[in-house]
């Protein structure tokens, strides 16, 4: 609702300029870009719960100003792009950890599952949020969406309050220190599942996510991700590689219906592929350093999207929008298959154990 309401807005104010509405999102994403490892640092160093309960409550703050701002018809486009970088600012922190406080609600057995279903109530928010702010835009006006975000707030903080302290499982925190940001890429580097499953996470969100939006078929894929107790390399590169393939043949849809039946089962492969990259580098992870691994993971994650989407944009503009959807298949096909060559020569397997679904594969000696 906020980013669609924000959105709104800066047309609102701007007579329609779409450069402005440029600016306000990229100022919005643009601190994930560059302090996206620090606010790893920090979800590492400090009691998670209480890191939420601030993150939270400053976002709530800030979707009220911008509210009040709107309300009171003095708002200006500049408060709009500030309000938006600082929101950027805070989600830097927030985001890794959100995602490694999983960890400590239901600890690591149950780690995989809890993240398939908060990636289904993601895609679900994906539905209904756009949804629900037109309605609420259409019906009231721009502000109310605004502060019925900040009102939403309320429901988080009561819930991170209510929390039952004495059965989360806490994980020692990181002492502050020099050198805590190497420290995390050199873990990274030296563990090939972990650096090959960014690389691969980077070239599918980055050219293959900044084509289209999947959400009906992603939610389906998330609630069938949460089925599977722990994901394997196997089944990331299979999706991978089968969400490469299935974008390629919806660009390649002859009519509008058939464009949006293949929508579903392509976003149902795209999900499947970042829930269990998701969980694939948590749980590889040890609790030390997941905060800062995080940040690195949600960095190739969000941070290609402004190398990725002039690439499919102008793909789009030269030869049309299906090849924008083609372009974006192919390198996450072929990143998938790239992957896999290099996981199978660091492990001296055979590529076909890591593409074959698992029922093919034999046991090598």
């Amino acid at each position: 609702m906020q980013r669609v309401a924000q959105d709104w807005l800066v047309l609102e104010l701007t007579h329609g300029s779409g450069t402005a509405l440029g600016i306000a999102t990229g100022l919005q994403f643009l601190p994930q870009l560059l302090f996206s490892l620090w606010g790893g640092v920090i979800a590492d160093r400090y009691r998670k719960r209480n890191i939420l309960l601030a993150t939270q409550a400053i976002m709530g703050m800030l979707a009220l100003i911008l509210g009040v701002l709107a309300l009171t018809g003095v708002v200006t486009v500049w408060q709009v792009y500030l309000l938006a970088f600082t929101l950027g600012l805070v989600a830097v922190v927030d985001n890794p950890t959100r995602q490694t406080f999983v960890a400590e609600m239901v600890g690591s057995e149950g780690m995989a599952n809890a993240i398939a279903l908060n990636s289904a109530t993601f895609n679900l928010a994906r539905i209904a949020g756009p949804a629900v702010a037109g309605l609420v835009i259409g019906a009231i006006g721009t502000p109310a969406a605004f502060l019925v975000n900040a009102a939403s707030y309320g429901a988080v903080l009561v819930g991170l309050k209510l929390m039952r302290v004495s059965e989360l499982r806490p994980v020692t925190r990181a002492p502050k220190a020099k050198g805590q940001l190497r420290e995390a890429l050199r873990y990274v580097r030296a563990r090939p599942e972990l650096w090959l499953t960014l690389v691969l996470v980077f070239f599918v969100a980055t050219f293959g996510m900044a084509s289209a939006m999947f959400a009906f078929g992603a939610l389906g894929g998330a609630l069938a991700a949460a089925r599977r107790a722990r994901p394997s390399m196997r089944l990331l590169l299979i999706t991978a590689f089968a969400f490469g393939l299935l974008e390629v043949t919806t660009g390649l849809m002859p009519v509008f219906w058939s464009f949006l039946v293949m929508l579903v089962p392509t976003g149902l492969a795209l999900l499947m592929f970042s829930t269990a990259a998701n969980s694939t580098t948590q749980l590889s992870t040890t609790a030390a350093v997941r905060g800062r691994v995080m940040g690195l993971y949600l960095l190739v994650f969000l941070g290609g999207a402004p190398l990725g989407s002039p690439l499919v944009g102008w793909a789009a503009e030269q030869f049309g929008a299906r090849a924008s959807l083609i372009v974006g298949g192919v390198i996450s096909a072929a990143a998938a298959v790239g992957v896999a060559l290099l996981l199978a020569r660091t492990r001296g397997a055979r590529i076909r154990s890591y593409l074959r679904p698992p029922a093919l594969v034999k046991a090598t000696p």
